[in-house]
């Protein structure tokens, strides 16, 4: 009987100590689930934080765009409207001796050449085997 009062003393022991272990694991088991739902919580603040930022910075950037548009398209450069300038007065000019050639009724304008066509232009090379 005195073995089985050791061996019940025995097993009261261990599972004293198994009680003890799973008590240890399930308080490490909640600190680690705190600690991995806090984490979670900083990090979705932390990405709507970023994600706002972004969208404000977006923003921004349409913003400054859209003025930027504006302002070209409102006040150009100096230099852009004198080559306007020049170029539309060229035109005007030129306009006169291409328009006959524009509607078909005569040749080129005389002062300009004739641009080769691409054919002719193009080398084949059976064509400069054979030569």
């Amino acid at each position: 009987m005195s073995s089985y009062l050791a061996q019940e003393v025995h097993l009261a022991r261990r599972h004293e100590e198994i009680l003890s272990q799973r008590s240890e694991l399930l308080q490490q088991m909640e600190t680690y689930l705190g600690d991995k739902k806090t984490k979670k919580t900083w990090q979705t603040q932390a990405a709507d934080a970023a994600h706002k930022r972004n969208a404000a910075l977006l923003n921004d950037i349409e913003a400054a765009e859209k003025k930027l548009q504006e302002r070209v398209y409102l006040h150009p450069h100096p230099d852009t409207v004198k080559l306007e300038t020049l170029y539309w007065a060229s035109v005007k000019e030129s306009l006169p001796k291409w328009e006959e050639f524009l509607l078909g009724r005569a040749e080129v304008p005389i002062g300009f050449k004739k641009m080769k066509t691409a054919k002719q232009n193009i080398s084949y090379p059976e064509e400069d085997s054979q030569k």
